[in-house]
């Protein structure tokens, strides 16, 4: 049987599914599906303003190059500013943590984890857009908190209240 993980893999620009996360624009470059599930790549559009609300994932690093803008990442141990060209690990273990982009333009970064799952649980909850289209950010409410919540639990992450980190 031929191992199809031991290949070159090559992905061009349209390839990919581009979905509206909470407003921003995550794009699967390339998915668990192609790498046995040890990693994932997104490409991340994150509007001013836009950033996912305090999250964890045990289980799973993520690691952030800004391409673009600026991010501001809070965790516990505090915040940093993310310019262009830097670098972020999140790494496996549970850190509480939260990015969000507080310029005026459009910030963007490559996000990796490991092992892969978050690019699925992305298509479930996100909906399917073109690149460069951005949506309003959903209504938050008890519904869209519950079912975000439900999801998140099936690919281990758990969220916390919008205002965790202001205690």
């Amino acid at each position: 049987m031929e191992n199809l993980f031991n290949k070159l893999t090559t992905v061009n620009t349209e390839d990919g599914k581009t979905v509206s996360v909470a407003g921003n624009n995550y794009k699967t470059i390339i998915s668990g599906k192609h790498t046995n599930n040890e990693y994932a790549v997104i490409d991340m559009l994150v509007p001013s303003l836009g950033g996912p609300g305090p999250h964890s994932h045990p289980d799973i690093q993520e690691a952030f190059y800004i391409l673009d803008g600026e991010i501001e990442f809070t965790t516990e141990e505090g915040n940093y500013t993310a310019k262009k060209g830097s670098f972020v690990n999140i790494p496996k273990g549970g850190m509480i943590h939260q990015f969000k982009n507080l310029r005026k333009n459009l910030a963007h970064m490559i996000c990796i984890v490991t092992p892969a799952s978050m690019e699925e649980m992305f298509e479930e909850i996100g909906t399917p857009v073109e690149t460069n289209t951005f949506l309003p950010t959903p209504e938050i409410n008890e519904e869209t908190i519950a079912k975000v919540s439900e999801v998140g639990e099936k690919y281990g992450q758990k969220f916390y209240p919008a205002d965790y980190f202001k205690k």
